[in-house]
């Protein structure tokens, strides 16, 4: 008798809480040449201080203190301001931070393939995989590619944890698309120029912290409540100055259409505002970005979410497939179905998941309920070409799946609807829902998806509820969790 695959263990769900921090965005109308010309200026002096300051903090590595911290943000007060080093120093630490956490994200996908090709070498060629696991290769020529394979794994696995542990990280001011798009411009359709132009912008820096307790939030990009946009401009180019203390007023107005009286609310009392201007070069359009953080926000517990029932969301490479249950896990009324497209340009692709998110809080709060449910992926290890060999398709259809991105815009569209996200364990949630809820949801007037019944168990272990169906009445159930048979 074959032996009982064990199950492994189930995680609790959770509340998935929103991001607490909010950023707005208005365009810079009606800016003049010389308003401009100050900009471009200011841009490249701070964005050369930040590219020095960026590569002395990657020249530290593990060995950065305070002390070499307070040594580099004097150097940069001399050729700019107080405030103006201070946000440099932090934007550089967050890129650091950043660069850090990406590189221990990237040791993982290595790992994960030199494991899985070390398990198949050690099989016996042709053998067949099981209970998840796969078999040997097909042909001793594969055995040998995958054996170099394996080496060129190992190898680049053990230069990028020599870089971890080392404390050196690679980081490109501008992005590393946009520089290896310099070798591809046939390709990426732009002219010399053009790609010159927007690496240039993308390397300025004109970003302000806020402070709490200063005038309007901010003193180094101040915004007043009526709109008036002015800069304090670093020290070497105090001379372009327009208006008393070295400032320098924009002609143009920012009024933040979008949560304008939030944002007036926080600088009237003096609350801090952080701003940003860029310029998208391709429109030729400057834009000025405002944004804080929110403290102090509500806890709603699990319970309270539970109560009106959930909406369970089952998510695929194109499209979102929802069922409304209510509080003791049935489902209530027909499936629901959000496609999206997911080719074409990331703004494009950006949209259509943010339309089909839009279509789905619609639909959940016309149900009552107080609760989205989804689950908690994450495809880090499963994307490795090494998992799933020649299953190439596969491999693209889970890659495509966007999970971080729709997880994060999830949360915080519904933190903005005032409906909750609980996250729950992906584990035999498809399985489960087909086997279980596939069948009996399905009628000659309704047929049943494999995607609706995986929302209908995704809704149930958010409720707490188990997924599999119980015995029918009178029937009693045996020692192994099943219903014994009838005589016949």
């Amino acid at each position: 008798m074959a032996e009982k695959r064990q199950l492994r263990e189930i995680a609790r769900p959770f509340v998935a809480y929103g991001p607490t921090g909010v950023s707005i965005r208005d365009r810079l109308r009606g800016l003049t040449a010389r308003d401009e010309e100050v900009l471009r200026a200011v841009g490249t002096h701070m964005g050369r201080l930040a590219s020095q300051d960026l590569a002395r903090r990657v020249r530290d590595g593990l060995e950065h203190s305070t002390e070499t911290w307070a040594v580099r943000k004097r150097e940069l007060t001399a050729v700019s301001s107080s405030r103006w080093a201070g946000s440099v120093t932090a934007s550089t630490h967050d890129q650091w931070g950043l660069s850090r956490r990406v590189q221990h994200a990237h040791l993982q996908s290595p790992d994960a393939g030199i494991r899985t090709v070390r398990h198949r070498l050690s099989l016996p060629v042709g053998q067949k995989g099981g209970k998840g696991k796969p078999g040997g290769y097909r042909s001793r020529r594969e055995w040998f590619a995958k054996s170099r394979r394996l080496a060129v794994l190992e190898d680049r696995h053990e230069k990028v944890r020599a870089e971890r542990e080392n404390g050196r990280v690679t980081v490109v001011r501008g992005g590393r698309r946009l520089l290896h798009q310099r070798h591809h411009l046939a390709a990426a359709g732009r002219t010399p120029e053009e790609w010159r132009a927007e690496w240039e912008a993308a390397r300025w820096f004109l970003t302000a912290d806020g402070e709490s307790g200063k005038r309007f939030g901010n003193e180094t990009i101040r915004v007043t409540p009526d709109g008036e946009v002015s800069i304090k401009l670093p020290a070497p180019l105090a001379g372009l100055a327009n208006a008393k203390h070295g400032r320098y007023v924009l002609a143009a107005k920012a009024t933040f259409p979008h949560r304008g009286e939030e944002w007036r609310d926080r600088v009237t009392s003096n609350r801090a505002v952080a701003y940003r201007i860029h310029l998208d070069v391709e429109r030729g359009r400057w834009y000025l970005d405002a944004s804080w953080t929110r403290k102090n926000l509500p806890v709603i517990p699990l319970a309270a979410l539970r109560a009106g029932g959930v909406v369970g969301v089952d998510m695929n490479a194109d499209h979102l497939a929802a069922w409304h249950l209510d509080p003791h896990g049935n489902p209530v009324g027909q499936s629901r179905r959000f496609d999206y497209d997911l080719t074409g340009t990331a703004s494009h692709r950006d949209a259509q998941l943010r339309h089909a998110l839009t279509r789905l809080l619609h639909w959940t709060r016309t149900t009552g309920v107080k609760a989205i449910a989804i689950e908690d992926l994450d495809f880090t290890a499963s994307t490795t070409r090494e998992k799933h060999g020649r299953r190439k398709k596969f491999r693209q259809l889970v890659s495509g799946i966007p999970t971080a991105k729709l997880r994060a815009r999830l949360a915080g569209m519904c933190a903005e609807a005032g409906v909750g996200v609980i996250a729950v364990d992906p584990a035999y949630t498809s399985r489960w829902g087909a086997e279980h809820w596939q069948k009996p949801l399905t009628t000659k007037n309704r047929k049943t998806s494999r995607h609706a019944a995986a929302a209908v168990a995704i809704g149930r272990r958010a409720l707490g509820h188990r997924i599999r169906l119980g015995a029918p009445p009178g029937r009693r159930l045996g020692e192994d969790g099943t219903a014994p048979r009838r005589p016949e």
